[in-house]
Order: C-alpha cells, then structure tokens, then sequence
C-alpha cells in the first residue's frame, strides 16, 4: 500500500489476533494458521492477544513458538498479550519470554519500543502464593 500523498510505501499497521479463553490441541493448530496467516499480509508487527486466555497447554506455546518462527522469516515481529497469572507462568517455564515480548495490554504492545515490563515481573512472589518452604537440614537427622 502506498501513501498517496508520498508516493512511498505506508507503515503497516500492527495487526492484533485475539485468542479463545482456552487454547489446546484441539483448537491450537488452527490458531497457528491465524497468526502466520497475518504475517502473509505483509503485517510487520502481529500481536496476539491472550487478554482473555486462561489455560494455554503445550501445543498452545508450540503454536506461539512455531508464529514466533513464521515472523523472523517474514522480517516482522510477533508480540504476546497476556495477563493470566496461569498463562505467564506456562510462558516464563518454558522462558518462551526470552524471545517473544510479553505486554500487560494490547495499549502497550500498539506502542513502539520494548514492553513496559518483563512478564516475570507481574507474577506473583512464590512465597506469598502459598508454597511452603522448608528450612533446616537437608539431609534428615543425624544418626552418629
């Protein structure tokens, strides 16, 4: 598309692919078709949103890697919308957010320039989620 007044190429604009409530195998390789199929479109900046996603399995993050992959190809950026504490946990375990930007809010992810804050950042601290930490020895009682 050109921009008429120029004569030169318009930016194109980010496009944002929003994402179910779920996402596992049953619905994820038809997901993966939607993300890289934005991509086709010329689309330099692909954002999925996962605002509404609270349970994202295995295929799910496969899926994201595999768009991930589709973007570098295409010279274009793929960034991650999410706010589950579940979904940004599954993310930074698998640390898919060492590769892939992960923004608090579609707002941000439209703005240029790194997200606002690292995913790991808005989980909450294990100690206050309610996971018991031991302290003491760790190999069990002294038999001399």
């Amino acid at each position: 598309m050109r921009d008429p007044q120029r004569g030169t190429p318009a930016p194109a604009r980010p496009v944002v692919v929003t994402l179910p409530t779920e996402i596992d195998i049953s619905n994820a390789e038809r997901l993966g078709e939607d993300l890289c199929a934005a991509f086709a479109v010329g689309a330099t900046t692909v954002i999925a949103d996962m605002t509404r996603t609270r349970f994202c399995d295995s295929s799910g993050i496969s899926m994201l890697v595999m768009a991930h992959r589709k973007a570098a190809a295409s010279h274009a950026e793929l960034r991650l919308v999410a706010i589950s504490t579940a979904v940004l946990r599954a993310l930074t375990l698998v640390r898919i957010d060492n590769f892939l930007p992960v923004y608090p809010s579609v707002a941000d992810a439209l703005r240029p320039g790194p997200p606002p804050e690292l995913a790991t950042d808005r989980l909450p601290d294990r100690r206050t989620a309610g996971e018991r930490h031991i302290t003491g020895p760790a190999s069990g009682p002294d038999r001399t």
